[in-house]
């Protein structure tokens, strides 16, 4: 069923606009408001707008009700992904490794142009490295703490690897949700979760259109 709009507004196939989609995914890995307007360049109140806008179509309590509900945008390619037959999460290797940097410019050059890995892309404060498959991700932080290490564990289909995980009682502190699309329609999706000490994992995909 369409999206309802509000007078002098386009209308909406999807459940949520690309705006609403955004906002949702980007509470979903954990960002502040305040995080989300930097990130977005818009004001708080834009955002504080579309989260209410996003919480009551879902029919939603709250931003942690939000961090728990799945489902893919209409036009992602996850939606229109082929289904797998399998029953199991299937993790297969360590997709990608994250480090705290204090600053992003200079340590894409010195990650790219001192050690000499390859450099695959950069958006916003985010780097992203090539080390022989395991991707490298940095991020700028003000804090940098020396005691951090998330794992991305890489799997084909990451909405059966979070329901077979979550039903062999994996504590995961927030549903699947997609963290970035690229220029050719690649999407980035991940899932957080804890291992027995509390400490965050990942599970993480990557779903192409299909052709």
């Amino acid at each position: 069923m369409a999206n309802k709009s509000k007078p002098g507004r386009p209308p909406h196939e999807d459940l949520l606009t690309p705006t609403e989609w955004k906002i949702a995914h980007a509470v979903q890995h954990g960002m502040t408001n305040r995080e989300i307007a930097a990130r977005r360049g818009v004001s708080l109140d834009a955002v504080k707008f579309h989260l209410s806008n996003v919480l009551g179509k879902l029919q939603l309590r709250n931003r942690r009700a939000l961090r728990g509900w799945f489902q893919a945008p209409r036009d992602s390619a996850l939606a229109h992904r082929r289904s797998s037959m399998s029953s199991n999460a299937n993790l297969r290797r360590i997709g990608q490794i994250a480090r705290t940097v204090r600053d992003i410019l200079e340590s894409e050059r010195w990650y790219r142009d001192v050690l000499g890995l390859p450099h695959l892309y950069t958006f916003g404060t985010l780097a992203f490295f090539d080390c022989s498959g395991t991707r490298l991700m940095l991020s700028q932080n003000e804090s940098i703490s020396m005691e951090e290490s998330i794992l991305y564990l890489q799997v084909d289909d990451i909405e059966l690897a979070h329901a077979a995980l979550s039903q062999a009682g994996v504590d995961f502190m927030s549903a699947p949700h997609m963290i970035h699309k690229h220029g050719d329609g690649t999407e980035e999706w991940m899932a957080f979760f804890k291992d027995l000490e509390g400490r965050p994992l990942a599970i993480m995909a990557q779903v192409a259109v299909d052709g």
